[in-house]
């Protein structure tokens, strides 16, 4: 959006109040959409203009009239650039945007394994209700992980994988959702794994190195992101579901609820405690 005028500038809140669309529709509108696009304060604030309130309430009238919302959006002519997550097509790139405290390792797949295999376990342990995510690049690495995420499956909101499949199979409830991947998608380069549950949210996204077509499978590097903030596991959780809207659109009935509410910040000790782990995985997988 263009510079707005600072002294007239409107939070997410006084949208919401003027236009009656709750703050967490807004910021879904956001990322799906890229509309309305706010301003950006310093400390990543959003902030919204009287052409902000007015493009909503328009938006809402088209809706009213019988629009679907995407049609509305452009019928007003402010839907602007397709969002961030959909032009980078990648949680890696976006976690690493819009979360520059999560600092990236260079980690082979063996200790990876080792990663996903610990949040899959506290997941299917203890989470309640988790969104989950998972991308597994190749169809034979889904087809290895297929007996542990058909059970997560089974008690999770919803449970979706992306692979480079040759065809997904039906969706039906309490069965994982397959995603497959077109061959240019950023995902094809991805290790990724959202478990996003009020009491247990944890994420990973890790992007293949370039150049390792004769390194042994075991061997392979990733630059890899992790983190239990539940700030940054949401927003990993809201880029995988505008990507599997986009990649298979018929693939959920209905929204999903707990991606809609904002968790609160994690605290300096988890921070700290993060970094100490950082530091044990790269020593441990130093020594493999």
């Amino acid at each position: 959006m263009t510079s707005p005028d600072h002294t007239h500038l409107l939070t997410i809140s006084d949208l919401s109040d003027r236009t009656g669309v709750p703050p967490a529709t807004l910021r879904s509108w956001e990322l799906r959409y890229g509309f309305p696009r706010p301003a950006r304060l310093p400390g990543g604030h959003r902030r919204y203009t009287e052409q902000d309130v007015a493009a909503v309430l328009e938006v809402l009238r088209h809706r009213t009239a019988g629009l679907a919302l995407g049609a509305a959006v452009r019928r007003v002519g402010t839907d602007g650039p397709p969002s961030l997550a959909l032009r980078s097509r990648s949680v890696y790139a976006e976690l690493r945007r819009r979360h520059p405290e999560l600092i990236p390792q260079r980690l082979s797949k063996a200790t990876l394994v080792a990663l996903s295999h610990a949040i899959e376990d506290e997941c299917c342990a203890r989470a309640e209700e988790p969104v989950l995510f998972g991308g597994f690049q190749r169809a034979m690495f889904l087809e290895q992980a297929r007996a542990r995420w058909t059970e997560l499956a089974r008690t999770a909101r919803a449970a979706v994988v992306f692979a480079a499949l040759a065809e997904p199979s039906l969706s039906r409830p309490g069965a994982l959702t397959e995603v497959a991947l077109p061959r240019e998608a950023p995902l094809n380069r991805e290790w990724l794994l959202v478990c996003d549950a009020d009491d247990l949210p944890a994420c990973m996204a890790a992007v293949e190195r370039p150049g390792q077509d004769t390194t042994r499978d075991a061997q392979r590097r990733f630059d890899v992101v992790w983190t239990v903030d539940a700030q940054a596991v949401r927003h990993a959780g809201r880029v995988a579901t505008a990507l599997a809207d986009e990649y298979r659109p018929d693939w959920r009935a209905s929204r999903l609820p707990l991606l809609a509410d904002e968790p609160p910040p994690a605290s300096a000790d988890l921070h700290r405690a993060s970094q100490l782990l950082n530091r044990m995985m790269g020593y441990l997988d130093a020594s493999h």
